[in-house]
């Protein structure tokens, strides 16, 4: 038996012996298009359990059933950090979210700041980005993706113990420095293709717990720019 390549994320619970049902469309994927059989092995996580081997029980066209094995890791949490961005082209939102859950992020929360060009998004199909990303990179762990909400409101009822870096592309070019506690809640900030707003800068430069970076000598694209300050973050202050 070869090993299994293929992951699935599960809301069912996990254990030794557990059968865990197939939904139709998880059932069309494995059956239908990764063309597995009974006996097949997959690697099952759920955000709770850690990941699990199970085996192919039942294969049918609209439904079937898998069998835990044995835990082959435990569940790994990414740090307390959430990604603040405003919403952009599709694809680009698209590419924001599945980064974000690749570079390890506990919450990702669009934000509609006054220069944000998109008015709404598709959260469901955002959320099914963060869980097809963690399916692909290894993650035990699925952030959630929050509804659209205001910055401003959003920052008004801002946790007083939770960090904030807001990446100001006003200050490109300029030396960065980070610092603060490995492991504390912290939160990163992206603003739209149009930048920050004054009164957005000015609300952000009240709070006692904001950090406000540049990224680099050049401005970057928003979608860029959330990559380059995960990756920032990570490396100073994360599990990298």
């Amino acid at each position: 038996m070869s090993a299994a390549k293929i992951r699935l994320c599960v809301e069912h619970p996990l254990g030794p012996g557990q059968s865990v049902p197939l939904s139709r469309d998880q059932a069309h994927y494995l059956f239908g298009v990764m063309r597995l059989a009974e006996g097949a092995q997959v690697l099952l996580f759920n955000g709770r359990d850690g990941e699990y081997r199970a085996e192919v029980a039942e294969a049918g066209k609209r439904g079937g059933a898998l069998a835990c094995l044995d835990q082959t890791r435990p569940l790994r949490m990414p740090p307390d950090l959430w990604l603040l961005f405003a919403p952009i082209k599709k694809a680009r939102t698209d590419f924001i979210v599945e980064k974000a859950v690749e570079m390890g992020v506990a919450r990702i929360l669009p934000v509609q700041t006054e220069f944000t060009n998109s008015e709404r998004i598709r959260q469901d199909r955002l959320q099914a980005h963060a869980t097809e990303a963690a399916e692909q990179c290894g993650a035990t762990f699925v952030p959630p993706v929050e509804p659209l909400q205001r910055l401003d409101r959003l920052l008004s009822d801002w946790p007083q113990d939770r960090q904030l870096l807001f990446c100001d592309e006003a200050r490109a070019g300029e030396k960065n420095t980070l610092a603060g506690e490995t492991g504390g809640p912290w939160a990163i900030l992206i603003g739209p293709e149009g930048g920050f707003s004054e009164k957005e800068r000015e609300q952000t430069g009240k709070m006692s717990t904001m950090t406000q970076i540049g990224l680099g000598p050049r401005i970057l694209r928003a979608d860029t720019a959330a990559v380059a300050a995960l990756a920032l973050w990570q490396s100073a202050l994360g599990d990298w």
